[in-house]
């Protein structure tokens, strides 16, 4: 091969290399101002995406942290906040408080103790992301903890499993849980709590578990009365009775005075149950007792113990249970 048709075959493969490099850095430096503005442009709608979270979700404007690793840490609380109660869920079907909030045993008591049975389902009461999923063995037992979309965090302690994992989100009403007596309990229940920015509120504040629902659309949080607006809430949402229940009260079968829990939902049904007051007393059953001898002993009739407990007259009582006698 001769030397300039060498040097013509070397010049055409310089070319061939050279022209689409340099075009395609024309390319890049022509683009680099549109990359510029789009970048302005994410960075806005991220922007934008961002605001209309955290105005969905007010809780990302409470928490500085996700930890999975403690129940509650109080930080400081905001002078005052509008949480909003709607899309609520019961967190269990039963009405029947065992033991409120506030001083029990020479300690606080910072949530609702519910009467449940080992078993019964435990769901979310508000939407949010499950935060904690944990065992306590001297205090909650096994507990879930909630952070919800509303500012919100719920506790449910005292379960015998677990339905849901830590980072999980889920929807008001979805199960979490079963009902248990683990951890430091005394008997099956859920201890539920309520808590702001780690601070507990007391539950009754927005929760009223008789009548199975919330106490408005919303509830205005404020630092300056939440306490004494807490031990109000007691002598309204507090204790049924002096603390005794029977099956049909816990599983939401019926209310106290009668009815049922979907005929007392209407107003006009709720205005016409009476009012739990002390009278109301139950009797424990003991060895050897039947249905004929705790009515002469309560001075009540087999036919009045059998209505108020929803029983029949041929069912035989046992050890331990309660019956409702006035």
């Amino acid at each position: 091969m001769g030397l300039k048709k060498l040097h013509f075959i070397l010049v055409v493969l310089t070319l061939l290399f050279i022209v689409p490099s340099a075009y395609a850095q024309d390319l890049l430096a022509r683009q680099a101002p549109v990359d510029k503005h789009l970048r302005k442009i994410d960075t806005l709608a991220l922007r934008q995406v961002v605001e209309r979270e955290e105005a969905q979700m007010p809780a990302s404007k409470l928490y500085d942290d996700w930890s999975n690793k403690y129940a509650h840490h109080a930080t400081e609380l905001p002078d005052s906040f509008r949480i909003n109660l709607r899309g609520f869920h019961m967190p269990t079907e039963s009405r029947v408080v065992t033991s409120n909030f506030g001083a029990r045993w020479g300690r606080q008591h910072k949530g609702l103790d519910i009467k449940v049975y080992i078993g019964d389902t435990i769901r979310a009461a508000f939407s949010g992301k499950v935060r904690v999923v944990r065992y306590e063995a001297a205090g909650y037992g096994k507990y879930v903890v909630i952070r919800h979309n509303n500012g919100l965090e719920t506790i449910y302690g005292h379960m015998s499993a677990w339905l849901v994992q830590e980072n999980q989100v889920v929807k008001a009403g979805q199960p979490i849980g079963l009902g248990g007596n683990t951890g430091r309990s005394t008997g099956s229940h859920l201890h539920f709590e309520t808590r702001l920015c780690g601070v507990a509120l007391n539950p009754a504040l927005m929760f009223d578990f008789r009548n199975q629902d919330v106490v408005g659309d919303s509830y205005m949080f404020r630092k300056s009365t939440y306490e004494s607006e807490g031990q109000a809430a007691n002598a309204l949402r507090g204790k049924i009775g002096n603390g005794g229940y029977v099956a049909s009260d816990v599983r939401g079968e019926t209310i106290p005075g009668g009815g049922t829990v979907k005929e007392a939902s209407s107003a006009k049904q709720a205005s016409k149950m009476p009012h739990i007051a002390t009278e109301v007393r139950y009797h424990k059953v003991v060895a050897g007792e039947t249905l004929y001898s705790i009515s002469k002993r309560r001075g009540v009739t087999v036919d009045q113990l059998c209505k108020m407990n929803h029983i029949t007259r041929n069912m035989k009582v046992r050890v331990g249970q309660l019956l409702r006698y006035s």
